[in-house]
């Protein structure tokens, strides 16, 4: 394991999640643009996503390789409490995204790629983007097939497409695993300093899909405005994966 990404993490069903809190992440990212020639992937964890990786040595694989991976949810924070850990705080996708945008614009100079989602949303979001960060220049954006996994064909025109553009920062956003997986097995083709996956952070900036209320974040239900608004996609993930995720954690408690 890298030294820097060791010193700073915590095991968490044997991933290693970020103990930075949100500003020191920022920093970190910022450091890699600005001075680090190696690339860099970003990505996040949640209980959904740890309980789908089990069984699933390609997911596992991309969260193990990625070189920050934060805490997005208030069950990662309690199993951080369970273990005896130090996490006290959400990083979410969309705190990355907006943290690091409000960083680089005012520093200008940078530019981004987006990958994934509509040409509807994409379109939405080079607009917006010039409004709300007039210095990080739109190196441009691509919408994928959708369908549940790509062809070889797919991702060489995706690739392609990226690597057209040379974008310092590449925003990856489409669903998990597939985004993640997708990232890790063509990272070696994709000529980018910087890559995050960020999921549905698209269609959040854009406001396709609104994020709950800064006082629900707050108290750790950010979930249950958003269950509401969409059931049948985050029924399994509440009601599921959740109590899945902490019998593993107070496996690993007990048993280490």
């Amino acid at each position: 394991m890298n030294k820097e990404k060791s010193l700073a993490t915590e095991n968490i069903l044997g991933y290693a999640v970020t103990g930075l809190p949100r500003e020191q992440c920022l920093d970190r990212i910022e450091t890699w643009l600005n001075n680090d020639a190696q690339q860099k992937t970003f990505l996040c964890a949640n209980p959904h996503s740890l309980v789908q990786a089990v069984g699933d040595p390609l997911f596992q694989q991309a969260l193990h390789d990625a070189d920050l991976v934060t805490p997005d949810g208030t069950g990662i924070v309690l199993a951080s409490k369970i273990l005896g850990g130090a996490i006290r705080e959400r990083i979410t996708g969309s705190d990355i995204f907006w943290g690091l945008s409000d960083r680089l614009n005012e520093a200008g100079g940078k530019s981004y790629f987006f990958l994934g989602a509509s040409e509807e949303t994409l379109a939405k979001i080079k607009t917006k983007l010039a409004t709300d960060y007039p210095e990080i220049i739109f190196a441009g954006f691509y919408s994928p097939p959708y369908k549940p996994e790509f062809s070889e064909d797919d991702s060489k025109r995706m690739i392609e497409a990226v690597n057209r553009a040379k974008p310092d920062v590449l925003w990856i956003g489409m669903t998990a695993p597939k985004q993640e997986k997708w990232l890790n097995q063509h990272l070696d083709e994709l000529d980018v300093g910087f890559i995050g996956a960020i999921g549905a952070v698209f269609d959040f900036y854009v406001g396709n899909v609104k994020r709950s209320h800064p006082f629900f974040q707050k108290i750790g239900l950010e979930w249950l405005p958003r269950l509401l608004q969409e059931p049948r996609r985050l029924f399994k993930r509440n009601f599921v994966s959740s109590p899945l995720f902490l019998l593993l954690v107070l496996k690993q408690k007990i048993f280490g």
